[in-house]
């Protein structure tokens, strides 16, 4: 039975490996979708929490990523924020949201700081060129930003539609990649001495979480939030994103069914004479209707295979020539894994029943 499936399979090639492929292209557009959500929220949040501060102290009422919200709190307000115990140090920040043309998203996230300040907490040094200076139209970006842009200190480098300059480039990556001087952005937003943010550092011998509840007592209104906890909360903070995950993963599963069925049926009417020759050599229904069935279930694993691997091909593509990161999940995989053949069964089920109800006779007579 299994030498003759695969024999099968391999009679047609062509067919096979456009039906192979056909799925292998549903489990991409599932796994890459999917991986690329998660990997780009994970890689900010990643980001995010490497600032060097234990606490992010944020407005009232924010909502969403860093950046989606205007400057709402007063930078005096850090000298308040300073007397709560444990509190070392307190660095405003302001993330913003800019249009960009070359992006792949259409935006990008641009830090305005403080850059002695925020480089003490951050850990941040200088390896190229110099440091911006405050109220100019500077700017200063990560390493891995300028991989993938044929651009060096001295460039010119469009931020709210107009010139900044490139002076220099820090390392490690924290926070949004593009940085420009806190002055400069509070004065384009009409926010002056406005920040969206605190940076709080902890002192020693004290827990994030300790501080976290004193400053929540006497900052009950303000949003406290632990930096170890932002990627959980980054996932949390996309409902929308989760449905369309799953919408995306039932069309992957639903295109798979529908290439299983076309080509398991094309199989059944090119195969009737050979159905015929098996039924009258007493092979039963339902062995006939398995034959079909585990056909369809050998294209669809591997048409899985065929995703997956294009999908860490891709995603090492993506590494290599931009700053994308896919974050391949083994729990995804196997789901997709368990879609795939899911999806193999249910697109052969009606094939293998028409080819198990022929009947022996008209089947040899099959012209």
């Amino acid at each position: 039975m299994n030498s003759l499936v695969v024999s099968n399979m391999l009679h047609r090639p062509a067919r096979t490996f456009v039906s192979v492929a056909g799925i292998g292209i549903g489990i991409l557009l599932i796994v890459f979708t999917v991986g690329l959500a998660n990997g780009t929220i994970r890689e900010r949040a990643s980001r995010e929490s490497a600032v060097g501060a234990e606490i992010m102290f944020r407005a009232p009422g924010s909502v969403g990523l860093s950046g989606s919200d205007s400057l709402r709190l007063p930078v005096e307000m850090t000298k308040g924020v300073e007397t709560v115990e444990g509190v070392a140090k307190v660095v405003p920040i302001a993330t913003n949201s800019v249009s960009s043309k070359e992006g792949l998203t259409g935006s990008r996230f641009v830090d305005g700081i403080r850059f002695d300040e925020y480089a003490e907490v951050a850990g941040l040094k200088v390896v190229s060129g110099r440091k911006f200076e405050d109220g100019k139209d500077e700017m200063m970006a990560d390493t891995a930003w300028f991989q993938n842009r044929k651009l060096k200190v001295g460039d010119k480098f469009s931020i709210y539609d107009r010139d900044f300059e490139i002076v220099g480039i820090y390392e490690p990556s924290a926070g949004a990649r593009v940085k420009i001087p806190l002055s400069t952005m509070q004065t384009q937003l009409g926010s002056e001495g406005k920040a969206s943010a605190f940076l709080v550092k902890i002192k020693d011998g004290f827990t994030p979480q300790q501080v976290g509840d004193a400053l929540n007592a006497k900052f009950p209104d303000n949003q406290i939030i632990l930096t170890s906890e932002l990627e959980e909360l980054y996932m949390q903070g996309f409902p929308a994103l989760n449905v369309f995950l799953d919408v995306v993963i039932g069309v992957a599963g639903a295109i798979s069914a529908l290439i299983i069925l076309l080509t398991m049926y094309t199989t059944v009417t090119e195969r009737t004479r050979q159905i015929g020759v098996l039924k009258s050599l007493g092979m039963s229904n339902v062995g006939i209707a398995m034959s079909i069935v585990k056909e369809a279930i050998l294209l669809s694993i591997a048409g899985v295979i065929f995703g997956v691997l294009a999908t860490y091909l891709l995603k090492l593509a993506l590494a290599k020539w931009t700053t994308l990161n896919v974050a391949i999940d083994p729990q995804i995989v196997a789901t997709i894994v368990v879609v795939g053949i899911m999806s193999g069964v249910i697109g052969a089920l009606y094939p293998g029943l028409r080819a198990a109800r022929l009947d022996a006779v008209e089947a040899l007579n099959y012209d």
